[in-house]
């Protein structure tokens, strides 16, 4: 990744020859032949290992990690897309790339209305156990992270710089805070500065992540309409918000309407669309709640994640979990008591939180 000419795609056809370890002792003519250019070739053959060691360092500091395309914790949903990114530097929980993430995005220069929107829907669905990724711009981006920690959730943070810095400069803070509940992302290496063309790429792996994204406001040509067509091409569900046709920063959100993404009015509409995927997600990674103070005792927290947020009978229940029914009942009862679930017709129950 330090190599000058070496990106994703270049990489992994060096990986399709050989181990990255046997590279450096090949000959200027083999190099040749698996079709790098001259000035990696050079660069291969007379590595600037001190780039390296600096790498190594940064990765010797506390909570800071690599993940690697080819390591068994290399998220399963980044595999999936045309172009996954070989390297994934971290900072902070690792862990949360697993969990089950919607990604919040818009522009840079929101209304205020439209930031009120996002942090609401941010806290809403970190309230419903969603992990919320962005790219920690100015405008939606912010105001989402903003939104999942201000209900002590759990957010990520996708950069387009190396991780030893932050862009913008104005978001130390809110950077500092996001390393601290939840974690921050970059396929730059260390020393990495913003650069334009950074930012298209850092977009594919925020929608490659997610299970859905939700764009709030876009003008009609912005990054935020790039990430949701990403998201089309990597088979994830795009959800947006409606505005006003007189509103220059709705006039994108309501073209992808028109084009097929969900509209949006509530939280709700999003689980329509993922509610079942989310349980899935849930019960597979029972993490999911281990950050969130529920008061429930273990049974009664697995029993949680197989009521889905659509009528879910008793029965199911029983073939699900295995829990004898008359345990299920008492369970229910303590879960309706305290709102996470509620009676509806026929003897079924719902989830709303």
């Amino acid at each position: 990744m330090r190599t000058p000419g070496i990106g994703s795609k270049t990489f992994f056809k060096c990986l399709s020859y050989c181990p990255p370890e046997q590279l450096f002792a090949e000959s200027h003519a083999t190099l040749l032949k698996i079709g790098l250019p001259e000035k990696s070739i050079t660069a291969i053959l007379n590595p600037q290992w001190q780039l390296v060691e600096q790498d190594l360092l940064w990765l010797e500091q506390t909570d800071n990690h690599l993940l690697l395309y080819t390591d068994d914790d290399y998220p399963k949903q980044l595999k999936e897309i045309p172009d996954p990114p070989p390297t994934l530097f971290a900072r902070g929980d690792i862990d949360l790339i697993h969990f089950p993430q919607i990604a919040i995005v818009g522009s840079r220069n929101p209304t205020s209305l439209g930031i009120q929107i996002a942090q609401d829907f941010a806290s809403e669905l970190t309230n419903m156990g969603f992990t919320i990724t962005s790219g920690l711009a100015l405008g939606i981006d912010a105001a989402s992270h903003r939104g999942a920690l201000a209900v002590q959730g759990k957010t990520i943070a996708v950069t387009g710089t190396g991780l030893d810095r932050v862009y913008p400069a104005s978001h130390k803070q809110l950077a500092t805070e996001i390393i601290n509940n939840g974690v921050l992302i970059s396929e730059f290496p260390p020393g990495t500065v913003a650069k334009a063309n950074h930012f298209p790429r850092r977009n594919r792996i925020i929608s490659g992540l997610c299970m859905g994204l939700l764009v709030v406001e876009a003008a009609k040509k912005s990054g935020s309409l790039i990430t949701a067509r990403m998201a089309l091409e990597q088979n994830r569900e795009v959800f947006a918000i409606p505005g006003s046709i007189y509103n220059p920063l709705a006039r994108g959100c309501n073209g992808l309407i028109r084009e097929g993404a969900k509209l949006v009015e509530s939280t709700q509409d999003i689980l329509e669309e993922l509610g079942h995927l989310f349980q899935q997600s849930a019960v597979q990674n029972s993490r999911i709640n281990t950050n969130i103070e529920t008061g429930l005792d273990a049974e009664q927290q697995k029993l949680l994640n197989y009521v889905l947020y659509s009528p879910t009978s008793i029965d199911q229940l029983v073939n699900e979990t295995g829990f004898l029914v008359e345990n299920i009942a008492a369970h229910l009862l303590i879960l309706e008591i305290q709102g996470y679930i509620i009676a509806t017709n026929g003897g079924t129950y719902t989830r709303i939180k």
